[in-house]
């Protein structure tokens, strides 16, 4: 009994170690990479052509995202970000994670269950809320000021964690706006979409609507032109 009692101490004791020395190596890394636009601390900064917004209250949410996804660090700090090769090890992300989230309370990394919503709801969802920019196909699209990226690299917990932040222009949806199960439903809708159903038409890479619908105009325009030529190659030759 005193050996289980002796143990169960050791591994409490060892826990706040352990994330001590999370902490403490993501704050060196922090200060290699993160330091010159986020400042001191995550305080931020906001000169010359260092400008970082402050990462105090931010918890793990947006450090995870940016981080995983490869948007951070960005060599330009006036460029819109980007999914890029992650130039972290898994290990270096998870202590740069907790140095963020121990600046100051916020909101934790979200675990979306796409198996728990619907897909109806999640399409109606997501062509109410996203389609205007990311297309309704998923495949991102140009905008004022930005580029919509395309979903078929978002992970589910991606998806949830842009939802709750708005990375760049995009706007952000609180848990009044779009609840948990909306999230669930709208990861579930793009997960969907990554292999959607083409039962009885041409994807055409799955360009969206107007895309293809230029696509079709220029084929039915060859295909005109090609006729008229062979009209009138007959009504000449007869």
């Amino acid at each position: 009994m005193r050996r289980l009692v002796l143990i169960a101490l050791l591994a409490l004791a060892a826990t706040p170690a352990a994330r001590a020395g999370d902490v403490t190596r993501g704050e060196h890394l922090y200060g290699r990479y993160c330091l010159s636009c986020h400042g001191a601390n995550g305080a931020g900064t906001n000169r010359g052509d260092r400008k970082g917004p402050p990462l105090r209250g931010v918890g793990a949410l947006a450090p995870d995202f940016y981080l995983r996804t490869g948007y951070m660090p960005l060599q330009d700090a006036g460029d819109q970000p980007r999914r890029s090769r992650v130039l972290f090890s898994e290990q270096e992300i998870e202590a740069l994670v907790a140095y963020v989230a121990s600046l100051g309370q916020g909101p934790g990394v979200p675990r979306p269950h796409p198996e728990r919503g619907s897909l109806s709801d999640g399409q109606q969802l997501f062509t109410d809320h996203c389609a205007g920019c990311h297309q309704v196909v998923t495949e991102g699209g140009y905008l004022t000021g930005g580029v919509a990226p395309p979903l078929e690299e978002a992970t589910a917990t991606q998806v949830a964690e842009a939802i709750r932040i708005g990375p760049y222009v995009m706007p952000r949806f609180s848990p009044r706006q779009l609840s948990p199960h909306d999230v669930d439903s709208i990861v579930r809708y793009v997960q969907w979409a990554k292999h959607p159903d083409d039962r009885g038409g041409w994807a055409i890479g799955h360009l969206g609507p107007v895309p293809e619908g230029l696509i079709t105009w220029f084929l039915a325009a060859a295909t005109l032109v090609a006729v008229c030529m062979v009209i009138g190659r007959r009504l000449r030759s007869g």
